[in-house]
């Protein structure tokens, strides 16, 4: 068996401590605008007042489904917008323009099969879609801001073709300007 060299332990040990909670320094916080390298994932805050479903998840609450937006859904591994999607989209739209101060963060979400790297990306191609078809609709493009938790806060957690459904959304997250 080879010797480790102290450059393997070294690296070895830097990734375990990677995982249990970052070296001694810390990567920068995203500034608004920022896009995630690996991800597309815009990091931006629309502002205060917002329940983000993260905010949510922190505060042992689960992600709403009543709020006057309605999610929309996406099939298995899709990211394409179907009738269905944008006949939501459409009814979301009366309610975008009677409520032209209040921005929004779209978050794409993904159900528990596939690889956390995975449902990032295909969280953000979600969110992403719905952004362009809300601004070809009119929306002002400064009023919309999208996130990916892809399926790391699930709306629910069995393991059953009608609870994965729920989980591949794109959420509505309202704030003010």
């Amino acid at each position: 068996m080879r010797a480790w060299s102290a450059a393997r332990g070294s690296a070895l040990l830097c990734s375990l401590l990677l995982l249990v909670g970052g070296c001694s320094r810390r990567a920068p916080s995203p500034r608004p605008g920022d896009i995630g390298a690996d991800t597309g994932v815009v990091e931006e805050s629309i502002g205060p007042g917002a329940d983000s479903s993260l905010d949510l998840a922190r505060e042992g609450r689960a992600a709403g489904e009543g709020t006057a937006l309605r999610d929309v859904y996406f099939p298995l591994d899709g990211d394409e917008l179907d009738d269905a999607a944008r006949g939501v989209l459409d009814g979301n739209l009366a309610w975008l323009n009677d409520n032209a101060k209040t921005r929004v963060e779209l978050e794409g979400h993904c159900d528990s099969r596939g690889t956390v790297e995975y449902n990032l990306a295909l969280g953000a191609r979600r969110a992403k879609a719905v952004q362009d078809y809300l601004v070809g609709q009119g929306v002002a493009a400064d009023r919309l801001a999208t996130n990916s938790y892809g399926k790391e806060l699930p709306v629910c957690r069995e393991e059953t073709e009608a609870c994965w459904e729920r989980n591949r959304r794109v959420h509505f997250v309202t704030g003010r300007r």
